[in-house]
């Protein structure tokens, strides 16, 4: 019977994680070894015989019969006195085999082979699931919502083994309930308190370069390349495709008829716009292509101090600085140059302007750094947008717009 309870727990594990057969019985010889150590200070002259389909076990001790009187090495060697008490039929020269129980190793050792067992596979455990993920990361995984908790959500895979999604690596508008099945990246694999931690990300980059190339064949052919992807999750991303194929439009691939192949992404993504823009080494044309939906009028580049001067018409300028700014955020990530927006009038009959930093002994300054931020430096660029329209893009509230399109109608009808 202790046998068989020192076994089990080895064949449920077994069965759980399909170790290979030839570890699982080293690992349990060795825990059986060191008792006979324990027990008779060597274990050279004992077979240790597992089991595994069966989940059990047997000992088997074998000496030399040797004449009564002539043993000089106990371990390995029997008096033909006793062997005969075993069989009859022995002669000296003969091996004689014979079974140990595991109850004559005593309670207390029993208890300690238990343990030692339960530790040897825990240890197991840990390097298949760290094995398995470390191959893994980069890769998406389904997984099942198991636990919600305020910073983070323990998830379970289809073998039961426990992952974690972050609330950092969760895209902000995302909502999940226990029993639902998720999507996420494989991001790393740490060690906490000597057990492995599978962190798992829906904000990374990888999550959506994956995503395309399950929607998208060509990319997973390798015909299309993403080159690279920035991210503002849940709000913007621009991903940079090129094709080795001249017949294939890389962009039109990814985006497929009619948005077909971009659309469930979008979805995963709950609503993030993502841009698809075909990569260049030309600098010039892949910080124009970057600035997308804005069209620019001109750019000046400054390569040694990577920066560039971008110059829009004054409707273009809040598509290039986008929503919080994400927009032109994204584009500096994507071209790796430091960005900067101007209103370009040429061309048109220039108007009395006033900059907005006139007003500041009227109207708070984080007010006007929140219209700045938008593309509204001037008085003019704020009166030419609605209420509706800068409610919409700016984080102030109705009435603080209107104080200040009050504020700036009352200069211009002094003038």
């Amino acid at each position: 019977m202790a046998s068989i309870n020192l076994i089990e727990a080895f064949q449920d594990f077994k069965e759980a994680e399909n170790i290979d057969r030839p570890t699982m019985m080293k690992v349990v010889e060795d825990v059986f070894k060191t008792l006979l150590r324990k027990k008779y200070g060597s274990d050279e002259n004992f077979d240790v015989i597992v089991n595994a389909e069966k989940g059990d076990l047997e000992i088997v001790r074998h000496r030399i019969i040797v004449d009564d009187g002539q043993v000089n090495d106990p371990l390995a060697e029997v008096p033909y006195s006793e062997a005969v008490k075993i069989e009859p039929d022995f002669e000296v020269g003969e091996e004689l085999y014979q079974e140990v129980e595991i109850l004559d190793f005593g309670r207390r050792a029993i208890l300690a082979a238990k343990q030692t067992l339960a530790s040897r596979i825990g240890d197991l455990k840990k390097n298949v699931l760290v094995k398995k993920y470390n191959d893994r990361v980069g890769e998406i995984v389904n997984a099942e919502v198991y636990q919600v908790w305020k910073k983070e959500i323990l998830l379970l895979d289809e073998e039961g083994s426990e992952l974690i999604l972050p609330k950092s690596e969760q895209i902000p508008q995302d909502y999940f309930k226990k029993g639902e099945t998720i999507r996420a990246v494989v991001k790393k694999v740490d060690l906490k308190n000597n057990s492995p931690v599978i962190i798992l990300s829906r904000t990374s980059p990888s999550f959506l370069s994956k995503l395309l190339e399950i929607e998208v064949p060509e990319i997973f052919d390798g015909l299309i390349v993403v080159k690279k992807i920035v991210r503002e999750p849940g709000e913007r991303a621009k991903v940079a495709v090129e094709s080795y194929d001249d017949r294939i439009d890389p962009v039109g691939a990814c985006v497929g008829m009619k948005g077909s192949r971009i659309h469930g992404i979008v979805r995963e993504l709950k609503n993030e716009n993502i841009d698809v823009i075909n990569w260049t080494n030309n600098i010039q044309l892949l910080i124009q292509r970057s600035l997308t939906p804005a069209k620019i009028t001109s750019m000046d580049i400054d390569s040694e101090k990577m920066q560039a001067n971008v110059y829009l018409k004054p409707d273009q300028v809040s598509l290039a600085i986008g929503r919080k700014g994400v927009n032109i955020k994204l584009a500096q990530e994507l071209s790796g140059y430091s960005i900067d927006v101007f209103r370009d009038n040429e061309g048109e009959v220039e108007e009395f302007d006033i900059d907005l930093e006139e007003f500041s002994d009227e109207i708070e300054t984080w007010v006007i750094d929140e219209f700045k931020r938008v593309g509204c430096d001037t008085a003019r660029s704020v009166l030419a947008l609605t209420t509706e329209e800068l409610e919409r893009r700016t984080d102030l509230e109705k009435e603080t717009i209107e104080d200040v399109r009050r504020v700036l109608k009352e200069e211009f009808q002094k003038e």
